[in-house]
């Protein structure tokens, strides 16, 4: 303690350090208990599925799409500053590139039992890099905080799809998105199967909260301090309707959801840090990231497992041909029932080994981007900084696991039946 208060530098450095630590403290959601807050701001809107951002023609851009492309297009730019000038003493990028592949050489050779393991290497490597960066950039600033502002009416829009769908009326999800909200209410308001629908969405999501946005000409932000208090609930600014086949309810009904002002008499709840005028001269709607990591939608990762189990029964099919490598799953039931059995719990495995890939990488990326969004919520500023190292190793061990499992897999696969091992001998009739 007598070095510390001795020395200026540190004593400097712990002032600072428990400055923002308070500030950061009462600035978050632990602050906002005691009326403080001024950091806080809304949880993102948090949901399995990828969320929409905009249209490119007919073609809906998703933002896990946007981020697995970033990632892409980092690795072609550092695969370009590697190769654009190859040496034969390399420098810094061509030296960490060529170690990186030395070190996926070796592991494929020892696999797959000699060069063979080699014919592993394009799609394996791909797989890692791909996941790696894709996890990485999914840590960045800003990834599930900036983004545009999705109004109430397309809140009510998508969820309504859904309920059809569910309800098996896809006829009338498939009119509400080509004909719009308001349009579709105003010819098919009357139908019962909607009335029905709206009743189950009141009950489901009238509780629902959404951001009170600053901003005009449709450029909004969200004001520090601005977090899960001052969020209004569905039912505090749109009224579910009583008889849509009043027209001047329905009327009412859609004017509501196109501009969503707080309903008269309707105050405040305890819990809640709102006025009228709050509502009124901003936007009421919720926050949709234009960056989102990658691996956090379950297309994405199930995109990855399908290519490497495809990948797999490539390798198998072209190194022992169509009879060797289905004579591994299929046998005489009548000649060899114990094999037939055997043989199709091992076909039924492949196909569960695709969902495996899947959800490990899956829950393991959207678990971490939970972690990340609660630690910034609680404790602004510094809260997700212990974290994000933690994430950027899981992002590297996620990255492996699925790359080295698919070279496994691919090793495993190129092994004929009878023999059961993978002799040098064996490799060389494979060529």
């Amino acid at each position: 303690m007598g070095k510390l208060f001795s020395n200026p530098k540190l004593l400097t450095a712990a002032i600072v350090v428990v400055a923002v630590l308070l500030i950061s403290v009462a600035g978050g959601a632990l602050g906002a208990a005691f009326g403080a807050g001024f950091l806080g701001g809304p949880i993102p809107l948090i949901q399995l599925p990828a969320e929409y951002i905009t249209e490119i023609g007919s073609y809906q851009l998703m933002n896990t799409f946007v981020m697995f492309w970033l990632a892409i297009l980092v690795l072609f730019f550092l695969t370009f500053l590697a190769t654009r000038n190859i040496k034969e003493v390399p420098g810094r990028w061509q030296g960490l590139f060529e170690a990186f592949f030395e070190a996926f050489i070796k592991l494929a050779e020892s696999a797959a039992g000699g060069r063979r393991g080699r014919m592993f290497l394009p799609v394996v490597t791909a797989i890692f890099l791909g996941v790696l960066f894709s996890n990485w950039l999914g840590t960045l600033p800003g990834v599930n905080n900036i983004g545009r502002i999705e109004s109430v009416e397309e809140f009510f829009e998508l969820k309504l799809k859904k309920e059809f769908n569910k309800e098996g009326h896809g006829d009338l999800a498939k009119k509400l998105k080509k004909e719009g909200f308001v349009h579709f209410f105003e010819e098919h308001g009357t139908n019962p199967d909607v009335e029905h629908a709206l009743e189950v969405f009141f009950s489901e999501h009238g509780e629902d909260g959404f951001v009170i946005f600053s901003g005009e000409s449709g450029v909004g932000f969200i004001n520090l301090g601005r977090g899960e208090q001052w969020k209004v609930r569905l039912n505090q600014v749109v009224e579910a309707p009583h008889d849509l086949h009043d027209q001047e309810e329905l009327e009412k009904f859609i004017h509501q959801v196109e501009q969503p002002k707080i309903l008269p008499g309707v105050e405040p709840d305890e819990d809640q840090d709102w006025t009228a005028e709050d509502v009124a001269e901003g936007r009421v709607g919720l926050l949709v990231p234009f960056f989102r990591g990658a691996s956090t939608d379950l297309n994405t990762t199930l995109a990855i497992a399908i290519f490497a189990m495809a990948s797999v029964q490539f390798w198998g099919f072209r190194t022992l041909g169509f009879a060797g490598y289905a004579g591994k799953f299929i046998f005489n039931p009548i000649k060899d029932p114990i094999g037939a059995f055997v043989g199709l719990l091992e076909l039924i495995g492949e196909f569960i080994k695709v969902i495996s890939f899947t959800f490990r990488l899956f829950g393991n990326m959207f678990a971490g981007e939970i972690l990340l969004i609660a630690m910034g919520f609680l404790l602004p500023l510094i809260g997700i900084i212990p974290f994000l190292g933690l994430e950027l190793f899981v992002g590297v061990i996620q990255a492996a696991i699925f790359s080295v499992l698919t070279l496994i897999f691919g090793s495993l696969a190129i092994i004929a039946h009878e023999h059961g091992d993978h002799d040098e001998e064996h490799g060389a009739e494979a060529h």
